[in-house]
């Protein structure tokens, strides 16, 4: 036998049949569960500036309306 018929039996051998949809679910359970957790820690930035307006009026009396710093 050649090199190239013992890769092949070799390949046939390590072959299984197995459910390759419910051997790699589990890579798009985490994917799901590491963009719900960022997707919170996104949400608990919303309404930031809101919460300390009086310090954003305080330092827009200081330094003008504009709010670009130009």
């Amino acid at each position: 036998m050649n090199l190239v018929a013992h890769i092949a039996m070799a390949a046939a051998e390590a072959e299984h049949h197995g459910n390759v949809a419910a051997e790699t679910v589990i890579y798009g359970i985490i994917a799901a569960v590491v963009f719900a957790a960022l997707g919170l820690v996104t949400l608990s930035y919303r309404n930031v500036a809101n919460r300390h307006s009086a310090k954003a009026e305080a330092w827009a009396e200081k330094h003008g309306r504009d709010g670009h710093g130009h």
